[in-house]
């Protein structure tokens, strides 16, 4: 089995469904509630491990009561969490609006994710150990960096999801082997709106490149080959908080099982085509059987 070690963030979702999502000064009122488990980090790593991967996630949660709760949903899901600390404080939290149509707004507040700044003794055997390390950017920067070196350094591919969108140091990107951005991240890291323009100027700071285009699918470039997209299947969104995890965690499965490109795409849209179906981030992610299930080549 493919063996993915993500490094990230773990969160309790805080979920809001709306009709539309409140104006500045503005008050709507909801129709439902919800807290569920998540966290680009906690979400990558439950969509690899629903995947087919043998999945082990490197974070922090706090001592309080969303704790136990995340951790639980992680091993429950077939995470190996020996290398989620419990620290003192709060958990990450993520409040998060949703509206009719699918839409999202989130605001992060980092918690116990914020004390993740650096990897501790046996976070690098793990790395090295994998077939690839899933970063995302909800924890410090030294430790996404101190992990793309360390991935890098053992010969370990490295999957960055740069987000939440900031600029990126140089030596991060240079030890990235593939970027997953949205196409507004990869505008806010290029300057440029067009996809198609910000996935080649990107690849002037690393080798290989997805962007993720929403119900349009993904577009993908790579350096001395052309640029091409793969169509999304077509479905109706309830809740797109975390189709880009389910998207990124899936697609690292399906590379680290040897599939072909196009196919190791067209099967991550297909895993994040069913979890948009569906309402949560973590809660949302397919299985394996059904991903198989829905898959067209």
């Amino acid at each position: 089995m493919t063996h993915i070690v993500v490094l990230g963030s773990t969160n309790m979702d805080l979920v809001a469904y709306v009709e539309r999502a409140p104006r500045r000064g503005e008050t709507v009122t909801g129709r439902e509630f919800r807290t569920i488990p998540g966290g680009k980090g906690a979400n990558q790593a439950i969509a690899a491990a629903r995947a087919g991967a043998t999945v082990s996630v490197i974070g922090a949660v706090g001592d309080d009561v969303f704790g136990p709760r995340l951790r639980s949903t992680l091993e429950h899901s077939g995470v190996s969490t020996d290398h989620l600390r419990t620290v003192e404080g709060p958990s990450g939290t993520a409040h998060i609006v949703v509206d009719d149509e699918g839409g999202n707004a989130i605001v992060v507040i980092p918690g116990a994710n914020g004390t993740v700044d650096r990897l501790v003794p046996g976070d690098e055997g793990l790395i090295a150990a994998a077939d690839a390390l899933l970063l995302q950017l909800e924890i410090p920067l030294t430790a996404v960096l101190a992990g793309a070196r360390t991935a890098r350094g053992h010969g370990v591919r490295t999957v960055l999801t740069p987000a939440p969108a900031r600029p990126l140091p140089p030596e991060l990107l240079a030890a990235t082997d593939l970027l997953v951005p949205n196409e507004h991240e990869a505008a806010a890291l290029t300057g440029l709106t067009d996809p198609h323009r910000a996935a080649v100027a990107l690849l002037d700071r690393v080798p290989e490149v997805v962007v993720t285009l929403g119900a349009a699918g993904s577009l993908y470039a790579a350096r001395g080959t052309e640029p091409f997209t793969v169509p999304a299947p077509r479905v109706t969104a309830v809740d797109s908080t975390g189709a880009g995890d389910t998207f990124a965690g899936t697609l690292a499965v399906a590379l680290g099982e040897g599939r072909p490109l196009r196919e190791a795409l067209t099967w991550a849209g297909t895993a994040a085509a069913l979890s948009v179906q569906r309402p949560g981030a973590s809660a949302s992610m397919p299985y394996r059987s059904e991903i198989e299930a829905r898959y067209t080549p």
